[in-house]
């Protein structure tokens, strides 16, 4: 599943294996702050419909007018946010950090919908960029902040070296 081409890094390990999670007729998928689309393309793959949401979409405009792909241009840090009344079967967000959006990306999983977040930690300054607080998340954010609405199948933070070294968090959750 998802191949990499030489300037996209490949999907993630974590995101590859909990896709198979959501069934190709639950709905669609939403890939947050989706950069080059790597994960979002994986899904695509899959045959799920999936909306590549980011402030930038240069790094999938070669998905327009593809079968499935949604693509959609808006600033989720200084503008309302687009998908009020939307709802998805998963919602991916990988690299990315924006404390206020929590409440959005809740509301906008259907119910049984599958949440697989992975990003950075406190402890990455060692590491290099992002060093700010801002976008490192505290240890077992994650993990709290879901632990109300979702049922939590898996749960990772700590040193990860791929695909270089960094202080990660990730979860996989369901909302109930």
């Amino acid at each position: 599943m998802g191949q990499s081409v030489p300037d996209r890094p490949p999907p993630s390990p974590w995101i590859q294996r909990f896709a198979p999670l959501v069934a190709a007729d639950a709905g669609a998928v939403l890939d947050l702050a989706c950069g080059s689309g790597r994960h979002g393309r994986l899904f695509l793959q899959a045959g799920h419909k999936t909306l590549f949401l980011d402030r930038d979409l240069s790094g999938v405009t070669d998905l327009q007018g593809s079968a499935g792909a949604e693509l959609l241009q808006a600033d989720i840090e200084n503008a309302p946010w687009p998908l009020d009344g939307r709802r998805f079967a998963a919602i991916v967000v990988t690299n990315y950090l924006w404390r206020p959006l929590f409440p959005q990306i809740i509301a906008a999983l259907q119910p049984g919908g599958l949440l697989l977040y992975e990003t950075f930690m406190r402890g990455n300054e060692r590491f290099g960029k992002p060093a700010s607080p801002d976008f490192l998340l505290a240890e077992n954010e994650l993990f709290d902040r879901c632990r109300d609405a979702f049922d939590i199948r898996a749960f990772e933070q700590g040193e990860d070296n791929l695909p270089k070294p960094a202080m990660r968090q990730r979860i996989c959750a369901i909302k109930r």
